[in-house]
């Protein structure tokens, strides 16, 4: 009988969650959603310097907005912890024992600067450094002698001659020379299991049946095949999906830009925008590009991941959030919009009907606009507040003559005489107006947007004029006339 499917995403809290291990996390989940097993979350936080409580709420925050909730691991609990490898030192323990009780593995005594001076001497030989197995050469008296004097040590693991092969289900079959591969420290001086020993322990241990990973942990993996069969562990399958490369086919860093995924979130990104994008970065199913996570997880697999590097493009995750923002509904868009008004003072905290109606019909006139729903408040500010000023270049355009103050004021006066203030009775006021001056409606519909908005761009004018209100119109066209007359 085959075994459910197990796996896992184990992140270390010494930052925040970067996108590159998002995509690990995801490809994790969407197979175990795929085959109907447990997706498990591990804590590696052995470097005890370096992990940070804030990393780890970063790191649980953006799974969590993600909506990549698992089965097993830091508050959900399961029967295969602890989840955390400080609370696993104990298990590390046994099975170094163990590993040195069979003489798989041995006390290496030499110090940093013997081993640093190595590292000199085979770089001034341009070779590359190994290890010279000094302390595996040791004679048995001589290794208790140090053992009793407490001298500092380390346990490496001893290297056997061979050819480790790694049946990657990614990368397809791998060999790894032995030889070229150093009796590798598993236990370091003051105790702690290193990455390669506690992630196989680990993993045997929590039932891991596929690990899903970078492409950069291949060079990883025939050491821990060899650590697996040491211990007399299964091997689990393996799958190196691509890195993720920035526009210049370097690997994404910083300097492309924000590469945490709370940073995408705080900029407006949508969760299932995010997802979406993340899972083509080395997957696909042919030439579709939006897929909800029913589909995702549906669709996966790894044989559809791709051997190349994935680029990590902006353009197309803008592009893909804008899709999603227009498909909507506007009271779901008011629900994740509204924070961003709020942050900007646009709103208060509690808002009445009229202002959560206005709220809503803004969003709706800028929807099809947005990319990033932080961009809300810069598009929708008018409608909130009066302009302190008119965008210079359409000022010099627009407010350089004294005939555009004198069709403000008979504008003002249509606008008060109105029986009716709508987005129709608006357009018929403004259209008969340009007719009645013998110009064209754009020639009105410009300068009275400047006026308005204080910008030369705006969703439709009616529209705009009908959220805006009468009155405020009024008061924004004087205020305007003022300006063109100051200014001539």
């Amino acid at each position: 009988m085959e075994r459910e499917t197990r796996v896992r995403f184990a992140p270390s809290p010494t930052g925040y969650l970067h996108v590159g291990g998002a995509r690990t996390a995801l490809f994790n989940y969407l197979f175990a959603r795929n085959t109907g097993g447990k997706f498990i979350l591990r804590i590696e936080d052995t470097d005890l310097e370096r992990s940070s409580e804030e990393a780890m709420r970063d790191i649980l925050q953006g799974l969590r907005w993600l909506g990549l909730e698992w089965d097993e691991g830091p508050q959900v609990g399961g029967d295969r912890g602890p989840y955390f490898q400080t609370e696993r030192i104990d298990l590390y323990t046994a099975y170094m024992n163990q590993l040195e009780r069979e003489g798989l593995a041995y006390r290496c005594y030499c110090t940093t600067e013997e081993l640093s001076a190595e590292r000199e001497r085979a770089a001034a030989e341009g070779r590359e450094y190994k290890y010279n197995e000094k302390c595996r050469r040791l004679a048995p008296n001589e290794r208790e002698q140090r053992s009793r004097a407490g001298t500092p040590s380390v346990l490496r693991f001893a290297m056997t001659p061979g050819t480790t092969i790694v049946d990657d289900m990614v990368r397809g079959r791998v060999s790894f020379d032995n030889a070229l591969l150093d009796d590798f420290v598993i236990v370091k001086s003051d105790g702690m299991a290193t990455y390669n020993f506690a992630v196989v322990v680990d993993d045997a241990l929590m039932g891991i049946t596929h690990v899903i990973r970078g492409e950069d942990h291949l060079s990883n993996t025939p050491r821990q095949i060899l650590l697996y069969k040491a211990l007399g562990f299964a091997l689990p399958r393996f799958a190196h999906i691509p890195l993720i490369m920035g526009a210049d086919r370097t690997r994404l860093s910083k300097r492309h830009g924000a590469t945490a995924v709370t940073s995408y979130r705080d900029q407006g990104i949508l969760p299932q925008a995010m997802i979406n994008f993340l899972a083509l970065l080395g997957w696909g199913y042919g030439d579709k590009q939006l897929f909800d996570m029913a589909e995702l997880c549906e669709l996966f697999s790894i044989e559809r991941v791709n051997k190349n590097p994935a680029v990590f493009d902006t353009d197309k995750l803008e592009w893909m959030n804008g899709q999603y923002i227009r498909a909507m509904n506007i009271d779901d868009l008011y629900q994740v919009g509204f924070p961003y008004l709020l942050q900007a003072g646009l709103v208060s905290e509690e808002p009445d009907e009229g202002m959560i109606m206005k709220c809503k019909e803004a969003l709706r006139l800028v929807q099809d606009r947005l990319r990033y729903l932080s961009e809300i408040p810069d598009l929708t500010v008018f409608f909130f507040e009066r302009p302190d000023g008119y965008e210079p270049e359409a000022a010099d355009k627009w407010f350089a003559r004294s005939e555009t103050a004198i069709r403000f004021e008979k504008m003002v006066s249509g606008l008060q005489s109105m029986a009716l203030f709508n987005v129709e009775a608006v357009e018929t006021l403004i259209r008969n107006s340009a007719s009645m001056e013998g110009i064209k409606a754009g020639e009105l519909i410009h300068p009275l947007r400047l006026a308005l908005t204080g910008r030369k761009a705006s969703p439709g004018i009616f529209e705009t004029m009908e959220l805006i209100g009468r009155d405020e119109c009024v008061i924004r066209l004087q205020k305007a006339v003022e300006f063109i007359r100051e200014h001539l």
